[in-house]
């Protein structure tokens, strides 16, 4: 069911098309009564877009991410030993 009602949208290209093509920001209503511009619409939206992409994630915040499960499993089992030492020594 379609309804007569027309809404502003704000439509991002995607930087990286790998899964995503477009995000739809879809406008509120007294958005435009505020005195934002549509500059400034089109500016949000794609600050907001990057922050859900991870665009502004640091360097080693992206490495971190990009780990193999083995290096965690690894690391878990490396914590898991010092905890057994360090109980094992007190």
């Amino acid at each position: 069911m379609v309804k007569g009602i027309s809404r502003r949208v704000v439509v991002v290209d995607s930087p990286d098309r790998r899964f995503f093509e477009q995000a739809i920001f879809i406008v509120r209503n007294d958005a435009a009564g505020e005195g934002v511009t549509a500059r400034e619409l089109v500016e949000e939206a794609r600050r907001v877009a990057r922050n859900y992409a991870g665009g502004e994630c640091g360097r080693l915040a992206r490495a971190w991410r990009n780990l193999s499960p083995w290096v965690y499993s690894v690391m878990g089992a490396a914590a898991m030993g010092l905890v057994w030492l360090i109980t094992a020594l007190i």
